[in-house]
């Protein structure tokens, strides 16, 4: 069975490489590896996820399943506000969030665990690009972990696309959340925002 990037401990062979990207008119750069998601660039889902969320952004900020770092380091440099944690099972996918930050001169906290195993405290956002591949049981098992670990009134923002079940992920999301908006929507891909009420 192919290496998916959701191992925790990548055995193939290394191919780093380093890529430009340019997101709302500053100019990016990132080194990514084999072994880890979208090693060749920023994929649209996560794009559109920044796209959405970026205008309300703030305060304690989580980016659950981080791979190499883009959406967290993106958000960091944009919003130099927030205090960001960044995590990810894979340890190969950490080390270059932690080189990513660095490359790109902004601050945050990157560690390594299974989903919010290594995490500590409560946050303000929680935004996810979730493992699909991982299966539905995981996936899932994130978005329930994440309901406990927001503060009132905090959202997690995610992106799912509608063939991998975006209809069917909002009315669970619903079992969990007071309130889901969709934020924006564009070839498949759906962002939701799910909050907790202010209590």
């Amino acid at each position: 069975m192919p290496e998916q990037y959701f191992e925790a401990l990548p055995q193939s062979a290394h191919n780093i490489r380093r890529l430009d990207v340019s997101f709302a008119g500053q100019d990016f750069v990132f080194e990514t590896d084999a072994g880890v998601f979208s090693r060749d660039g920023l994929d649209p889902g996560s794009a559109l996820l920044l796209q959405a969320v970026l205008p309300q952004l703030a305060g304690e900020v989580l980016d659950l399943g981080c791979g190499w770092g883009a959406v967290g380091v993106i958000a960091a440099r944009l919003r130099p506000d927030i205090r960001l944690t960044m995590t990810d099972i894979n340890a190969r996918a950490a080390n270059l969030a932690r080189r990513n930050l660095r490359l790109n001169g902004v601050s945050g906290q990157v560690v390594v665990g299974d989903g919010f195993e290594a995490v500590k405290g409560q946050f303000d956002w929680i935004l996810l690009n979730p493992p699909i591949r991982a299966g539905k049981q995981t996936v899932y098992g994130l978005f329930a972990k994440s309901a406990t670990r927001l503060r009132p009134g905090g959202c997690l923002c995610l992106v799912i696309r509608k063939q991998q079940g975006a209809l069917s992920a909002r009315e669970y999301l619903g079992t969990l959340f007071d309130d889901i908006t969709m934020l924006a929507r564009r070839k498949g891909y759906h962002i939701y925002c799910c909050r907790r009420s202010e209590r």
